[in-house]
């Protein structure tokens, strides 16, 4: 049944973009995004692993990884979505391997193999027909344009905490990591998502939602992935990622009734080649997860 701390996270996280989505309907972005952190919070919290000591030296990249992996690229996902569909915003998630890659081989200053190098073309194409629907408006920055870049704008944070959170994960474990960026993120975003939450108008679809999503999301699923990573390659660990568009298209189209351009689909598939050619090697290592 090992194949379920994989399928599962990924499902979950697939299934992210339509909570966010459903919570758009009762609270303000930043309230969306306080209630996930803070929810995820106290959902790892319950997790005894997840609040063993780190290294004291670790602590300045943990609180960087509280930015650059949760406060901030969590904040961009609702204010996009006020713009586009929650399918739109799964599938150009899809590219996140994609500028993990090309940020790791820059950081790194050394060239990619040209099998990556040739993954990295093809899911740079495939992000562009995904976003060219949006960015193709006559109107200058209108509002998917804006949501386009916000979404993109959250995929290069993911990038960058990639290779911050690897060697942090590889010395301390990935949960008293990700439990403690949590708790960073949930400071930051506490003075403008608490607000957002007193104003809020709830629905049980909408409260129920952003329970999932944090409970879920930034709960349940990275402890299954963090379970995953020490059982099994990180190739496999990994193949989350390309469940999460497929989920959030059916999901989107499905529950919500979404229009999806058709070149944005094609890109969807384009881009997730490109990130099935960039797949880390089947030899075992630690895996990094990623929060949705």
């Amino acid at each position: 049944m090992g194949w379920m701390l994989v399928v599962v996270p990924g499902l979950i996280w697939g299934a992210s973009f339509l909570f966010i989505a459903e919570g758009l309907e009762a609270v303000a972005p930043m309230g969306v995004t306080f209630m996930r952190i803070a929810v995820g919070f106290l959902t790892l919290s319950l997790v005894p692993s997840a609040r063993r000591p780190i290294l004291r030296s670790d602590w300045p990249k943990t609180a960087l990884l509280g930015v650059l992996w949760l406060a901030f690229p969590l904040s961009m996902f609702p204010f996009a979505e006020q713009h586009v569909s929650s399918a739109l915003a799964g599938m150009l998630n899809g590219a996140t391997p994609i500028f993990a890659a090309l940020v790791a081989s820059l950081l790194a200053r050394h060239a990619p193999s040209r099998k990556v190098s040739l993954g990295l073309a093809i899911g740079f194409a495939g992000a562009v027909l995904i976003a060219l629907p949006g960015l193709s408006d006559p109107t200058p920055m209108s509002g998917q344009t804006r949501g386009v870049l916000m979404i993109l704008a959250a995929l290069v944070s993911y990038a960058f905490a990639y290779s911050v959170a690897r060697p942090l994960q590889q010395r301390n474990g990935a949960l008293p990591v990700v439990w403690r960026a949590l708790a960073v993120a949930f400071v930051l975003t506490a003075p403008f998502g608490a607000p957002a939450l007193a104003g809020a108008h709830w629905t049980a679809r909408s409260l129920g939602s952003l329970i999932a999503l944090g409970a879920l999301g930034t709960g349940v699923a990275y402890a299954m992935l963090a379970t995953a990573a020490g059982r099994m390659d990180a190739t496999r660990a990994a193949s989350n990622n390309f469940i999460i568009p497929v989920v959030s298209l059916l999901l989107g189209v499905g529950l919500r009734h979404e229009h999806v351009n058709g070149l944005s689909i094609v890109g969807a598939g384009v881009c997730l080649t490109g990130a099935w050619l960039i797949r880390p090697s089947a030899r075992p290592e630690p895996a990094s997860a990623a929060v949705r």
